[in-house]
């Protein structure tokens, strides 16, 4: 946007100053044109006068002194000729069979040519005629071969002030647009990073409100409102999912001892519906448990600090020794593939947290006999198995909050890899679920390393 309205500017600026100064550029040039037209005709009159006396008196030397004191002072030829075209005098050089036509329509009392508008590159000779007497009685013709440079050099001197004039207006025109471009579009600029700094996550973004149009300053304003209130709502929000998870703990905790005391007093036909009550039990209470962690999770980004670090390998090594019993009960095969020790801005209880989620679901879903690796290298923590994984259209998909995939059947409560994603990106971190190959799911984990 600020590309076209400086380009759009740029051209009305343009526009104006060609405006401006093109008919400067002209009108310079036809008042020096004129002015050279009428010094040069009050020569010829007076050149014509003298020999309107010369051929009444019969005495040319007058004019032939005249004539010729202004050839030596302005280098410029002069020709006198008769009704006859025989030369009276002459100075430069110039000769009556060079100049024919203009003689010729001298005699006749006709107007010669109009010489061509004066330009910086203008060069050569202006040749201008005069009849010697008036109406019928014209007793000659004088001619005036008069030199354009010192004439076409005021041009070219005038038409450079005018230049410089206009390139100067032209520079200060594209100043005055930058600044009026900058005060339009600095406030845009900064809402726009407003944003994408509310679309990235970040809650509370406020953008100055002083600076720019009325307009936008109205908009600004309304805009740190709207963060206000939707980082509001956001809190109100996690406060809920909070407050109910943990108030309905409770409530579930005691529902689960009075299930669990009716074990012994199920008959055997009732059995089927007792187990059924007890999964729905711990399915809830599975549920809960994963909103009390998004909530905590959603929470993350108030709970940095600068020793919020561990070392990645450490804690993954835990996390295997941990799940070792796990996966070899389910039939799968886990293994550390590749340990670096780097530190990472992430405390071990999340990494932990993170690393428990993909270990479930990668033990839980992988299925008997398939095989787990774990790796932690070039900055990247890597969980992947070689089982059924995920089609194309589910991986974009997976960390979405209650999605589950139908491979999952009724397991799970769609939460795990929305939580670990939501703790990795609190951390300014990304993590990314991928196909394996040949066949599988691989996650992989990149979180800030710690400076030096």
């Amino acid at each position: 946007m600020r590309t076209r309205l400086l380009l759009v500017l740029f051209l009305l600026s343009a526009a104006a100053v060609a405006g401006f100064a093109w008919p400067l550029l002209e009108s310079t040039a036809a008042s020096r044109t004129q002015e050279l037209l009428i010094s040069r005709t009050a020569e010829l009159d007076r050149f014509a006068a003298l020999a309107q006396q010369a051929d009444d008196t019969g005495d040319t030397q007058q004019l032939a002194l005249e004539i010729r004191a202004y050839s030596e002072l302005y280098g410029e030829s002069v020709l006198v000729v008769d009704t006859r075209k025989r030369q009276v005098v002459a100075t430069g050089g110039v000769r009556a069979e060079d100049v024919l036509p203009l003689i010729d329509s001298a005699l006749r009392n006709q107007a010669g040519p109009k010489p061509p508008e004066l330009r910086p590159w203008s060069s050569g000779n202006l040749l201008l005629a005069r009849p010697v007497g008036a109406g019928t009685r014209v007793a000659g013709a004088v001619v005036l071969k008069a030199s354009v440079a010192v004439a076409a050099s005021d041009v070219a001197h005038d038409w450079l002030l005018i230049v410089v004039g206009a390139l100067v207006a032209a520079l200060l025109f594209a100043l005055l647009a930058l600044v009026v471009s900058r005060w339009v579009l600095r406030p845009l600029a900064q809402l726009e990073r407003g944003v994408l700094a509310i679309a990235a996550g970040e809650e509370r973004t406020h953008v100055p409100a002083r600076a720019g149009p009325r307009e936008l300053r109205a908009l600004g304003a309304s805009f740190n409102k709207m963060s206000d209130a939707v980082a509001e709502a956001a809190e109100q929000q996690r406060r809920l999912v909070a407050d109910a998870s943990h108030q309905l703990r409770n409530p579930m905790a005691a529902l689960r001892l009075r299930v669990d005391s009716l074990a012994g007093q199920v008959k055997p036909d009732g059995m089927r519906t007792y187990n059924g009550c007890v999964a729905e039990v711990e399915r809830m209470e599975s549920l809960l448990d994963g909103l009390l962690a998004l909530a905590t999770a959603d929470n993350a980004d108030y709970r940095h600090s600068e020793e919020d670090t561990c070392d990645a390998a450490t804690v993954l090594v835990e996390r295997h020794d941990a799940w070792h019993t796990a996966a070899d009960r389910a039939g799968v095969a886990l293994r550390l593939s590749s340990v670096d020790h780097f530190i990472v801005v992430m405390p071990d209880n999340e990494l932990g947290q993170v690393l428990d989620v993909l270990l479930d679901n990668a033990v839980k879903y992988a299925g008997g006999g398939a095989r787990v690796d774990l790796a932690c290298a070039d900055g990247t923590i890597t969980v992947s198995d070689n089982g059924p994984g995920l089609p194309p259209e589910d991986l974009a998909l997976a960390t979405q909050r209650f999605w589950r995939s139908s491979q999952a059947g009724a397991g799970g409560t769609g939460l795990g890899l929305a939580i670990a994603e939501r703790l990795v990106s609190s951390r300014d971190g990304e993590m990314l679920v991928a196909a394996a190959e040949p066949h599988g799911l691989a996650v992989r984990i990149t979180l800030p390393l710690e400076s030096p």
